[in-house]
């Protein structure tokens, strides 16, 4: 089997040194040798360290080496959107298979690779795009297709994680857990797509589209980062049980007409310690599905790095090989349901909501009626360290409420309405709590 390698940073590199380390087993799980005939990188010259290959293979036209006639499977590791869509439609309706670690791409214009894919009968694999060297999609997509998938959620973000992670252990703010994530190498220089929750997103959009059988993209995923996370939201959470991980959450619903629908949406929240996803640490993944013969399940591990990726990109690559191999395709892409996308407003769920009163009388009263005018009922109010009431500062208090479950609508709608009293002087933070605490 000839391969193509698009990419030859960390993970493509990584690549290459499986390829050459595991040849023997590979060939053998297989049934025929695995040769790299080309790799397209940016700049022949760089220093890749001592990569076991012919430097003839290297070149810098990618699209000239998805034509080839020559290639049987393309390995795509260089990201983003353009040029990479175009190198992977080529090389899809030219009929050969695509294996990819790219979720931005997938996330934004899957539909597009997908229908390439039938085009030219191919296989277009993406195991690594989601939780690294963790076996997720090809069960969601293959082994679960039998069972009905209810919800899923999970921690799709390393960086995010062993932010959160380290706020919860030391009593870091957000600023210095984040420092410190840079320096250990977890986060990038530029953290906005971690921190902001635009990967997660993009992952959510993957995961939810194969739960679902349901073309969901990037676009369709309500999102927000952690990046106001405060320390004091830890204790907060800490106070109630609790612990606070960036979710991505993916569940079916049913729309007040009746309609079945599904809702995606990547937010910080607290969820309680007894919950299989809190005590998921460092910069670990793993994500809960739920379906209904099969109940709960949970995948755990590595979701990052080079090794683990390489590692998810060469069980694709056996996967197409062995298909190409004997003649047959995987099953096409799954999207029947065609389930229409419900806006975040209607999503249930509760909040945490820390706001800094007046310490006078009549202001319970008055964040109450706040509450009881927009139908959000309370579960518990608390001062902020943990106690009961409210905890005064002079002319200023504390007070945290948790609500019971509502519409998402109707809880920013009691938000914003919070911030007109005249007796709050400010809505400290707002956090969703999932999971049942």
């Amino acid at each position: 089997m000839r391969l193509a390698l698009l990419g030859c940073g960390t993970v493509g590199s990584e690549v290459v040194r499986l390829l050459h380390t595991q040849s023997a087993d590979l060939a053998a799980r297989i049934g025929a040798p695995l040769e790299i005939v080309g790799i397209a990188v940016r700049r022949i010259g760089r220093d890749r360290g001592e990569l076991p290959v012919d430097p003839a293979v290297f070149t810098t036209d990618p699209l000239d080496l998805v034509k080839r006639d020559d290639v049987d499977v393309v390995i795509e590791c260089v990201g983003g959107i353009e040029p990479a869509r175009g190198w992977l439609v080529e090389a899809l309706r030219a009929g050969k298979s695509v294996v990819t670690a790219n979720k931005a791409l997938l996330a934004e214009d899957g539909g597009t690779l997908h229908d390439a894919a039938a085009e030219g009968g191919g296989d277009l694999y993406y195991e690594a795009a989601v939780a690294g060297a963790i076996p997720l999609l090809r069960p969601l997509r293959e082994s679960l297709h039998g069972d009905r998938i209810t919800r899923v959620t999970g921690i799709v973000n390393g960086t995010t994680n062993f932010i959160l992670s380290a706020m919860d252990a030391t009593g870091a703010g957000f600023a210095e857990a984040l420092e410190e994530a840079t320096d250990l190498g977890y986060a990038e220089a530029d953290p906005t797509a971690d921190v902001e929750g635009f990967d997660a997103a993009a992952k959510a959009a993957i995961l939810a589209s194969l739960a679902f059988h349901t073309r969901v993209g990037a676009a369709d995923v309500h999102r927000e980062g952690i990046t106001e996370v405060t320390a004091a939201d830890v204790i907060s959470a800490k106070a109630m049980g609790c612990t606070i991980k960036l979710l991505c959450i993916a569940a079916r619903g049913v729309a007040a007409d009746g309609r079945e629908t599904v809702g995606v949406r990547v937010h910080p929240a607290m969820i309680p310690l007894t919950h299989p996803l809190a005590s998921v640490g460092d910069a670990f993944n793993a994500v809960f599905v739920e379906a209904e013969a099969a109940g709960q399940l949970m995948f755990y591990g590595r979701g990052a790095g080079g090794a683990p990726t390489a590692s998810a990109v060469l069980g694709d690559v056996v996967a197409v090989s062995r298909n190409r191999l004997a003649g047959v395709r995987a099953a096409s892409e799954s999207a029947y349901a065609d389930l229409p996308v419900r806006p975040m407003g209607e999503a249930l769920t509760r909040y945490h909501i820390s706001l800094d009163v007046t310490d006078r009388p009549g202001v319970l009263a008055a964040v109450a009626g706040v509450f009881a005018r927009h139908d959000v009922s309370i579960a518990t109010v608390r001062q902020g360290s943990g106690g009961g009431g409210v905890a005064g500062r002079g002319e200023d208090a504390d007070l945290v409420i948790v609500t019971h479950v509502a519409p998402d609508a109707a809880l920013a709608a009691t938000v914003r309405a919070l911030r007109g009293l005249d007796t709050v002087r400010s809505v400290a933070s707002v956090l969703r709590v999932e999971g049942g605490a």
